[in-house]
């Protein structure tokens, strides 16, 4: 039985950088009363607040959202506020390792400068993030970027090969992102299984980058049963098709999802200084 349904987020709740729509706001709450949900993506917080929790529905049962930013790196949950569970942060000197790869990674790649919309590399604390067109860049842009992931597969081969124990893994349709060597989606899950009280054989996950060298890949290589969808709109009749088939108020742990008392360790003041 399934008691945990888990989403990527760009991509398969959410074009790129844009709000879920009320469509799928609405699924979510229908879900809501039916698992737990987690949402884990590479995008930071500000990303998961501005695109997921402004749009999310009054009667969203949010005990039993769990939301991870940065491939699972960091843990958000809701008391009376969203407040962070744990931060993994990267050490200074990965930081500056990674941040001097992308030069040299870029020219072997063949990735030229052309017109960016804002940041092009975004540091997220746990994780750095490469967007090639810029963090902010319109979505048709991005989407015509790189549509059979060329550009992507070569410059994540460069970045692999620059920066030995680290995880380098393909995230949106532009995107590059880095982490810790073994710090994936599956790292992710793994700490939400603990956390939520959920073995893996009781969660599914959907995302759109299931394949090999994708961000969503190391969740199904775990072990963790996986959909993979094209679009937001697949997703729709995915969660449609669960929530027919998954039993009304399903049971849950012992005293229900574990309790989240707001009492977050040190690192929520390393994370207080992030902004948009």
């Amino acid at each position: 039985m399934k008691r945990l349904v888990a989403f990527d987020l760009d991509g398969t709740l959410a074009e790129s950088k844009q709000a879920i729509d009320a469509e799928m706001a609405g699924l979510l709450e229908q879900l809501s009363h039916l698992a737990i949900i987690a949402v884990i993506s590479g995008g930071d917080w500000p990303q998961f607040r501005q695109q997921l929790v402004c749009n999310l529905p009054e009667g969203l049962a949010v005990e039993r959202l769990f939301l991870l930013p940065t491939c699972g790196t960091k843990l958000y949950r809701c008391a009376e506020d969203w407040q962070p569970v744990y931060a993994d942060l990267l050490s200074e000197d990965a930081r500056t390792r990674i941040l001097a790869a992308f030069e040299g990674a870029l020219a072997q790649a063949g990735i030229a400068d052309q017109q960016t919309w804002g940041k092009r590399i975004e540091d997220r604390g746990s994780q750095i993030t490469f967007s090639a067109l810029g963090q902010k860049a319109p979505l048709e842009a991005k989407m015509a970027w790189d549509p059979d992931f060329s550009k992507r597969e070569r410059l994540q081969l460069a970045l692999a090969a620059a920066l030995p124990g680290h995880s380098v893994r393909i995230g949106g349709s532009t995107s590059i992102d880095i982490t810790q060597a073994g710090v994936d989606k599956a790292y992710g899950m793994r700490k939400l299984a603990q956390i939520a009280l959920v073995d893996f054989a009781e969660m599914i996950f959907i995302g759109d980058a299931l394949f090999p060298g994708g961000n969503d890949f190391p969740v199904r290589a775990a072990g963790i049963d996986s959909i993979a969808v094209r679009d937001t709109a697949e997703t729709k009749r995915v969660i449609e098709t669960l929530i027919y088939s998954l039993p009304p108020r399903q049971a849950l742990p012992a005293g229900g999802v574990p309790e989240f008392a707001g009492q977050c360790p040190p690192a929520r003041a390393q994370m207080g200084g992030m902004s948009d």
